[in-house]
């Protein structure tokens, strides 16, 4: 398990969506907000993002900007631009769109991704971050990031071949993941500094392998090749919580998602949520949640 990976696939909810804009300017269109996030590569020409509560950003051939919380954006050849809702057509419930617009104006082409998440419960290390992370185009930074555009932009170029709806969505799980992991390189604290801290890291491994296990600060320290009192002190100074503090937070979300997608039992649920009674269980389940584990199961997603 690497918790990257775990913190994604914990919040993710549905398939995500893409689509191939092709806009001749003069263009603007608007975003509406929705429960998840959103990304956009420029491939051709420039245009401006407009977010709901920040700044314009400009954006030109090879950045990556990705909202964490979508709140509502623009974008638009010019911040003057009027802008009129985003239509994508889809073909056949396809997970890949297309948006155009025909102005006399100069070409920009891009990219455009959507992924549905759980921002009721969001992972500190997607939660953390800012409402607007751009990624501006750097001669030879993240090549990984590159190459995802580039497969995932050849794959929404040309007519869909067998698997097309499957490898879209893939890429654009890894499109996400490297936009992350691109951020997070150049990010010396916080989240950024506990993937990189071979001690923290280790910590927050053996958590997300083994939720269940009785971990104390002890013995995640040994994990972590600290002491006690070292290890706690970097664990909180990075992750943002004291180590078992996060870890109840994790046993408690992956609960939470044994509830909503599993029939298992109580038991078996506290079990792997590591408390040995269903009493116990469903105490800690309570004080975190508000409610019962029957009744959050039982209540609409």
């Amino acid at each position: 398990m690497d918790v990257l990976s775990d913190a994604i696939t914990a919040m993710r909810n549905g398939l995500p969506h893409a689509a191939r804009t092709r806009m001749h300017g003069p263009w603007g269109v608007r975003f509406p907000p929705q429960e998840g996030a959103g990304c956009h590569v420029i491939l051709q020409g420039s245009c401006w993002l407009l977010p709901a509560d920040a700044e314009p950003v400009r954006l030109g051939v090879g950045d990556v900007v990705f909202l964490p919380r979508e709140l509502g954006h623009g974008l638009a050849d010019a911040v003057t631009t009027p802008l009129v809702d985003a239509a994508p057509e889809y073909d056949d419930g396809s997970p890949v769109g297309r948006i155009r617009s025909d102005g006399p104006g100069p070409l920009t082409e891009m990219l455009c991704g959507a992924y549905r998440l759980d921002q009721a419960r969001l992972h500190p290390l997607l939660a953390e971050l800012p409402a607007v992370m751009h990624i501006p185009a750097r001669v030879g930074r993240h090549p990984s990031l590159n190459g995802a555009i580039e497969l995932l932009g050849r794959e929404l170029d040309t007519a869909p071949g067998p698997g097309a709806d499957a490898a879209t969505s893939a890429l654009l799980d890894v499109l996400l993941l490297y936009i992350l992991r691109a951020w997070y390189e150049e990010r010396p604290t916080g989240w950024g500094a506990a993937l990189r801290d071979p001690a923290v890291s280790a910590a927050l491994r053996a958590i997300h392998q083994h939720p269940a296990r009785p971990w104390t600060v002890q013995t995640l320290a040994a994990r972590a090749g600290l002491s006690r009192a070292a290890f706690a002190q970097r664990f909180a100074g990075t992750v943002g919580a004291p180590p078992l503090a996060y870890l109840t937070w994790w046993r408690m979300t992956l609960a939470a998602r044994l509830l909503r997608e599993t029939d298992l039992p109580l038991r078996s649920v506290a079990e792997r949520s590591g408390y040995a009674t269903e009493f116990a269980f469903a105490k800690a389940f309570k004080r975190e949640f508000g409610t019962a584990p029957g009744r959050y199961r039982s209540e609409p997603a």
